[in-house]
């Protein structure tokens, strides 16, 4: 079977188990990129996963990419969708990087090491050679024999990695100091066994606190895994959903056995199973967790909610619409996944360090080590500082280092209803200048309603406009069409039902009303700015001054039967978002505004919340033309985001430097976008910038520690400052170091919430 046959798709995520420093990232993804079909692989340290894509043709199968990743000496499996593994099994006490591993190892190199600390207080005690060598022998084969394996496979595979740089050092001490027992029986004060021993513990407890801090960058997955219930209240569907109906009818019935159209029964206080439409009932629901939203929202029927949020005060009643893989919650998941498992464009210069980093620090070693016995003459000595070499180098922190920031800082946006799914957001978001805003449905509310008809045609009536505009909406989602049908329904009037009804991108829609004075004739709703040629433009204009100069939103009923005239003038209103002033203010860079209305419509929303550059009466096209000119103006290169909801948003917010999509738009706008923000809370533009920003200055932070570690550490060792003990302790230490780093972005909180 094809991989594309058994998993649906090109593109395959695999757990990775066994990968221990950034060199074994890159000795995975070379082993992968060398399968024929396989056209790119991409190998995450932090998440312990790759994702893995086929070529269309490809007839690779899912064993060969896990025998082909198993040959190179780690283990692999198929990775469930929407589950957060265990990357490190520490709460598995005698795990490979369990708890039990590292106190055992400690509590057998205690009396090794012991006599060192003893020796300031001027007591002088050392056990005898054979109960060291008792003690550190299952220190260095037992416990490290992790260590020996990885090393040898990485070996085979012509790729160093860090357990062969602690093998290989671990093993000088030890066979240093079996070579002295050898030589002088009774001697103690030359022998190295703590050295080795400790060297090891020091690792173990590196990779279980690694393990630790790994799986709390995981924790915003997990918060979400958890909102699913497993089961849902499923109704019969032959019940009619009235306040008489017997609620208590219901199947308790497994989440992945409930379908769309099922009616699902969500009582006080439990999860909402599925995203739908509530039939019946009132409540407060929950979605902060999904939305960052912090106040539960009144919910009632006919209003959607989504699957995972959590029900308030009252019982409900919802009708199925997505479930599974289609619901929101799987959707944040997956956006959510997808930032942790990228990486970052500045990972590519790690790997390409990482990729020479052992082989070059083996060489070292064995310079260290023959420089030493020369100038020192003492083999011992030469030994010990080329053996801390090889501990100290070890590139954990390096490999961790761009991984965990990301994992933190997408986790902690995501609670806050911040979506980052592309990390190049990452780096461009600490250089933006401008942000261009759309209008509609971003800084206004979204929802206009219909304020008044002006009828050209003297022979119609305004109902009869009415009803043959609505009826050119029907089954459309536009803010716009929802505005002429809820204007109809309140007159009493229904919407005439179109023939050869064609939506017109950027201009409007089209269609021929099956009944009514218009019947048969070619009718389109379209915009001002797409009337631009035509020659009525000036009646269209002097019309609809009036509506101008009250700054509404303008859209003309045109006839398009012999010439294209104008049948009515139809004026929306739309009001202003409360946090749109704020979020302007927030920005501390310079703001614009771009939109299809017309100047006055656009100059109103821009002076009531501090907007000084607006370009008014744009195609959607020419939004995408506008970022463009945004971003090399008179010469020089600016970094532009764009922040839309609409279809017609999406060029623009794909041509923008960082895009951002407001969730309560569309989902072709969240696809064009790196940012996706779960409310329509223009604030959430400004705390995307920042948490990107705080994510980004972490990932420097972390490279930086991470390349001065070895930088400094590497010559302290070679020079005798560093003794394989504390060489040990401090490669251990680094890691750790740079994980907790990354976790301080937990703390972060946006600055309005």
């Amino acid at each position: 079977m094809s991989a594309q046959n058994e998993t649906n798709s090109e593109l395959l995520t695999l757990d990775i188990s066994g990968m221990t420093c950034a060199s074994c990232v890159g000795r995975v993804e070379k082993a992968l990129d060398k399968i024929p079909g396989v056209e790119a692989a991409s190998v995450n340290l932090a998440t312990e996963q790759a994702k893995i894509r086929l070529a269309s043709n490809s007839h690779v199968s899912i064993d060969e990419v896990i025998a082909r990743v198993q040959k190179t000496g780690y283990s692999a499996k198929i990775s469930s969708p929407h589950t957060v593994r265990e990357l490190a099994p520490f709460n598995l006490f005698w795990g490979s990087d369990g708890l039990g591993r590292v106190l055992l190892g400690f509590a057998l190199s205690a009396p090794l090491f012991l006599p060192m600390l003893l020796m300031p207080f001027g007591i002088h005690w050392a056990l005898s050679a054979k109960w060291q060598l008792l003690l550190a022998t299952p220190v260095q084969f037992f416990l490290g024999w992790r260590f020996y394996k990885a090393g040898f496979q990485s070996v085979m595979s012509g790729v160093g990695n860090m357990d062969l740089l602690v093998a290989l050092g671990t093993s000088a001490a030890y066979g240093l100091s079996m070579y002295q027992m050898m030589i002088a029986t009774h001697a103690t004060h030359e022998l190295y066994f703590e050295g080795s021993a400790v060297i090891i513990c020091m690792v173990l407890l590196g990779k279980w606190l690694e393990a630790r801090a790994k799986q709390q960058t995981s924790e915003a997955i997990r918060a979400l895994q958890k909102l699913w219930p497993e089961h849902a209240k499923v109704l019969p569907r032959e019940i009619v959903i009235s306040e008489s109906a017997p609620l208590d009818q219901f199947r308790d019935l497994p989440l992945d056995q409930v379908f769309p159209k099922d009616r699902v029964l969500v009582l006080p206080g439990e999860r909402v199973p599925v995203d739908g439409r509530i039939l019946l009932g009132n409540s407060h629901v929950d979605e902060s967790l999904l939305t960052g939203e912090s106040n539960p929202v009144k919910k009632h029927i006919d209003q959607n909610v989504i699957g995972g949020s959590l029900n308030g005060e009252g019982v409900l009643v919802i009708e199925a619409q997505a479930v599974g893989i289609q619901s929101v919650l799987s959707k944040i998941i997956s956006l959510v996944e997808k930032a942790q498992t990228q990486k970052a464009p500045i990972q590519k210069l790690v790997d390409q360090v990482s990729a020479i980093f052992v082989p070059s620090v083996i060489v070292i070693a064995l310079i260290t080590g023959l420089a030493n016995w020369l100038y020192l003459d003492s083999a011992s000595l030469a030994i010990l500082r080329a053996v801390s070499v090889l501990v100290i180098a070890c590139p954990c922190a390096l490999g961790l280092a761009t991984p965990a920031a990301i994992m933190a800082g997408t986790g902690v946006a995501a609670r806050f209803g911040i979506l980052i799914k592309d990390p190049q957001v990452l780096e461009l978001a600490h250089r933006l200048q401008i942000v261009a805003f759309d209008k509609t449905g971003t800084l206004t509310i979204g929802k206009p309603r219909l304020l008044e008809i002006i009828p050209i045609n003297p022979s119609l009536s305004t109902n009869d406009i009415l009803a043959s505009a609505a009826g050119l909406q029907l089954g459309s989602e536009h803010p716009l069409a929802r505005a002429l049908l809820d204007a109809a329904k309140q007159n009493g009037l229904n919407p005439i039902s179109p023939r050869d009804s064609k939506a017109l991108p950027g201009i409007g829609i089209s269609g021929k009303p099956s009944s009514g004075i218009l019947i048969g004739q070619s009718l389109s709703l379209q915009s001002i700015a797409s009337l631009k040629d035509n020659h009525h433009l000036s009646a269209i204009l002097s019309k609809a001054q009036k509506c101008f100069d009250a700054g509404q939103t303008v859209s003309v009923l045109m006839n398009n039967e012999t010439t294209s005239s104008p049948i009515a003038i139809i004026a929306f209103g739309d009001e202003i978002k409360d946090s749109a002033k704020e979020a302007v203010n927030n920005l501390h860079i310079r703001a614009v505004m771009l939109s299809g209305d017309n100047l006055a419509a656009a100059n109103r929303v821009a002076n009531s919340i501090g907007i000084e550059e607006i370009y008014a009466q744009i195609m959607p096209g020419d939004k995408a033309e506008v970022i463009r000119s945004l971003k090399v103006n008179e010469g020089q290169r600016h970094y532009v985001a764009m922040v839309g909801d609409g279809v017609n948003d999406a060029p623009a917010l794909a041509t923008a430097d960082v895009g951002m999509a407001m969730s309560t738009g569309t989902n072709v706008a969240m696809q064009a976008a790196g940012i996706t923000l779960m409310r329509g809370d223009p604030t959430l533009v400004a705390n995307a910038i920042d948490i990107s920003k705080r994510t980004w200055k972490k990932i420097q932070q972390n490279l930086f520690w991470a390349f001065v570690f070895n930088a400094t550490g590497i010559p302290l060792a070679a020079l005798g400052y560093l003794s394989p003990m504390l060489a040990g302790s401090a490669m251990a230490l680094s890691s750790f170091c740079v994980l907790s780093n990354a976790l301080l972005l937990k703390r972060w909180r946006p600055a309005h919430h």
